[in-house]
């Protein structure tokens, strides 16, 4: 087999691979994100400095935002939308909670913030992809 050849062959193959790896980015994206909203509002991963949130304040709200949010990024229903207010969520996380720190987020602690900021920014453009609830409704 020539070079040529096998990188024609190894190329179809990761090329196959595409949808079934956005699909492992966008169901991370949303558990993880998810995983916040649950230790703000259920508790759970526990964390004390969340002890005594009330769910109408700015932390409340994120954490709904990021609860159902997460979970309907997760499945892949109205993603675009989702994406595009979690997104203008976390660009303002970042800037109220980050930005005022330090220039670097290493540094400042924002660097999760901005992640998620621009892979939701990313499925704004590109959509929930094949494997989703978004997928089947069409």
């Amino acid at each position: 087999m020539s070079s040529t050849t096998f990188s024609q062959a190894s190329k179809s193959s990761i090329v196959s691979l595409k949808p079934v790896a956005f699909a492992a980015l966008r169901v991370m994206t949303g558990l993880l994100f998810m995983e916040h909203g649950t230790s703000k509002l259920l508790g759970f991963p526990h964390e004390p400095k969340l002890d005594g949130l009330q769910l109408f304040s700015l932390m409340g709200l994120a954490g709904v935002l990021e609860l159902v949010g997460g979970l309907l990024i997760v499945v892949g229903l109205f993603t675009r939308p989702v994406a595009f207010v979690l997104s203008g969520m976390m660009a303002a996380a970042y800037f109220m909670s980050h930005g005022s720190k330090g220039f670097f987020p290493a540094l400042n602690g924002g660097d999760a913030a901005i992640l998620f900021c621009f892979i939701f920014l990313y499925l704004v453009a590109a959509g929930a992809g094949p494997f989703s609830l978004d997928a089947r409704r069409r």
